[in-house]
Order: C-alpha cells, then structure tokens, then sequence
C-alpha cells in the first residue's frame, strides 16, 4: 500500500490540444528530447516504444509524455542506496503521529468536513481514516513530490533492480496521460512513482481512482484534494473496510500471558482473548459489539512494549502499505484526530534498532539453524517473525517474536 499540479505548455511545439489528448492528440516533432543525451537510455527508449504501442499506447501520446523525460541518476541512486538503518517503532510513531501532525490533521479534517462527510457516506470508511493516510503519506498534501514520474519510471525500468515491475507502472502512467486525467508536466511525483497526496503508484490509481467532484478528472496532483481522498476510501473499500469496525486497539496482557499466542496468525474471537484475561489499556472491558469480532495480538516492540489487539481493517490499510509500523502510524492517527487518548504503555527506548544489514545477518542465522525466514532481504515481515518465534520456542526464550539486539546476540 509508502504529488502533483497543473500539466500543458511542453505540447506546444507538439501541436497537442490538452483537452483532446485522451482521444486525439497529434503528434509533433521534438528535436533532440533530453533523453536522447544518455545513449543507454535512449536506446531503452526506442526499444521500449513497440512495447508501448502494443500496450495500446498512441504515438502521440508517447512522443508527448517522452518529449522532456530523462534518465534521472538520483531516483537511480535512491532506489540501490536505500536507508541502512531502520526506525524502532516508538521512533517511527514519534514522527508519524507528533502532536504537529495530530493538530494539522484536526485542522484539515474540519477544513474539509463537508466533502470528507460524503466521501464516508459514499464509500462507508470513516473520514478519520481517509485524513490519517493523507497525513502519513504527503504530510496533508504539503509534500506531494516533484519528480516528474515519466522520467522516474522509464529510468527504473531501464536501470532498476525490478525493471519489469517499473515498466509495468509505466505503461500505467502513460495510460493515464493517454485518458486525459493529467497532463505529463504535472505528473510529478516521489523517486519511485508514487502521485499525488495519497501516493497513488499508477497502476493502482488505474484500478481505483475516482473523479469525485464531476469534473471528468480524476485529478489526484492538484491543489484541491478531492478526487484524492475519495480514491484512497474507494481503494480501502474495495479492499474490504469495515465501517464501524476498528482497526485495532492497545490492550493489557495477564501476568503470565503465553506468547506463543500472539502474531497475526493466532486470531481469537475479543470474548476469548477476554476470557484469557486480555483488557484494553483504558478501561476493564471491550465493547460488546466488538465481542464476536475476530482479532490477533501483535508486539510490535516484543514483550516489553505496547500490546495492540488487531482487527479485519488493520489487514485492509496493510493493503495500502503491508509494514505493521504504518498501519498502526495510519490507525493511531486516526485515532488521535478523533480526539482518543495516545497509547499507554511504555516503550523500551533503550533498545536501538537493528540495522538492514543486522536484519539480514539475523535471518540468514535463523535459516541456517532451520527456523527458515523465506529468504534474506534485511525486511523484517511475518516469514521472519514466524521463525523467530519459533526459534525462541525452542531455546526456551519469551517467544515475542520480535527482532531485537539481544536476540541477534543469542544467535551468534
């Protein structure tokens, strides 16, 4: 599941009416496109136009979208020299969910209660929800992203560690230039192709974006927010959302509690993880409409942490980003602009986080013991968490499955 504005003049010199490109648009001669200064590129280029065209791509549309892009070495650099250490929960939280970004988020959320009141009507997912993932994914639109994502996406495809993946989002991009939605100037976007203020990656944005405001656009990079945040509670609807239904909330554990009981995949209905002796941080008992309701209790820094009981909708936002950390950035946020409390539990902020490099010793040593991770990427998932849990079953350790220091001490 972790940008853009205003697009027309390069078309001058290509004799492209905007308003008719989806249908008609003409194709011009531009001397010398940029991208013709890299000669790897340019021949990635012309090899990769058949493909395009017989994606149903028109010539023009093709020579329009291609007439200012570029091999861009930065997207290139950010995609192999992505962050080597990763953020600990509590860290993650602290910026996800800072007291500027749950004030921002009640100002805008008031600011456009009248068209966020209609999009949960129409799409049944709480406008709480719809504002949290704005704010975690372009900090409420304020940092949409400005690279243009032609050149983003071609450079991938051409010099990335996943070319077909990225070919495949462009050809998505340019089917969206083809059908008039945006023009390319204003297709901007992050390194990696992500558009617009919910991050929309093209392909996605295809399948479920919405032209909300009936102006026969669905226009995600604009100033106005609308077709935006309609599509991203059109894509958690699809996905499943539950309204009325929680994401997740924080809970004590028992003196005791097993915690080979916790993970994603050990569900229990909320009535008998009460019965175990589970309670919410604030209060003695879960709502009774919840008490059928299935759920799992994650850990997400192991025993010695926060406690969080899980629900459907926690699986439906990690369809828009599958890490634990945003999904729970996404719910507590929610939670926080609709006025609940912060989390009551302490975090171990003694601990420091693993780094990728770390996380990848740490699975490789797991897989060799046989506790197998399903692989060695330095991303702890639920593989890892699942042979790490198994792994401290066996040598008799608090089976949290949580990858900590202590944990990779053992296992060396």
């Amino acid at each position: 599941m972790q940008q853009r504005h205003p697009f027309l003049v390069l078309m001058v010199c290509l004799g492209i009416v905007f308003g008719g490109m989806g249908a008609d648009v003409r194709a011009g001669t531009v001397a010398g496109p940029s991208w013709q200064a890299h000669d790897g590129f340019a021949r990635w280029v012309s090899e990769f136009r058949p493909r395009a065209y017989a994606a149903g791509i028109s010539d023009a549309v093709f020579q329009a979208a291609f007439a200012t892009a570029q091999y861009t070495p930065e997207v290139i650099a950010k995609d192999r020299n992505q962050a080597e250490f990763s953020k600990t929960i509590w860290q993650y939280l602290d910026a996800a969910v800072s007291q500027a970004r749950i004030r921002q988020g009640r100002i805008v959320l008031a600011r456009h209660q009248d068209v966020l009141n209609r999009i949960e009507a129409q799409f049944g997912v709480e406008k709480e929800i719809v504002v949290a993932v704005w704010g975690l994914e372009s900090n409420y639109g304020r940092n949409r992203g400005s690279i243009q994502v032609i050149s983003a996406l071609a450079s991938l495809a051409y010099d990335g560690r996943r070319a077909a993946f990225f070919e495949d989002q462009l050809i998505a991009a340019l089917r969206i230039l083809q059908a008039g939605d945006v023009a390319p100037v204003d297709m901007t976007g992050s390194w990696a192709g992500a558009m617009g203020h919910t991050q929309f990656i093209p392909a996605s944005y295809l399948a479920q974006a919405v032209d909300f405001d009936g102006d026969g656009r669905r226009d995600i990079w604009g100033n106005d927010p609308t077709d935006a945040l309609a599509s991203t509670a059109a894509y958690l609807a699809r996905a499943g959302w539950q309204k009325g239904h929680p994401w997740g909330t924080e809970v004590r554990l028992p003196k005791g509690f097993d915690l080979r009981l916790t993970g994603r995949a050990a569900h229990k209905s909320v009535a008998q993880w009460a019965e175990l002796g589970v309670r919410p941080a604030h209060g003695d008992v879960m709502p009774d409409l919840w008490s059928t309701a299935r759920a799992a209790i994650l850990l997400p820094a192991g025993a010695d942490g926060a406690a969080l009981m899980v629900f459907d909708n926690f699986g439906v936002i990690a369809r828009y980003n599958a890490a634990d950390s945003y999904v729970i950035a996404v719910g507590h946020l929610a939670d926080r602009i609709a006025g609940q409390p912060p989390l009551r539990a302490r975090w171990p902020r003694d601990q420091l986080a693993l780094s990728r490099a770390e996380n990848r010793e740490l699975q490789q040593l797991l897989s060799a013991l046989g506790f197998d991770t399903k692989g060695a990427d330095g991303i702890i998932g639920p593989n890892t968490h699942s042979a790490i849990r198994a792994y401290q079953m066996a040598r008799g350790l608090p089976a949290d499955g949580y990858a900590s220091a202590a944990l990779l001490a053992h296992l060396r």
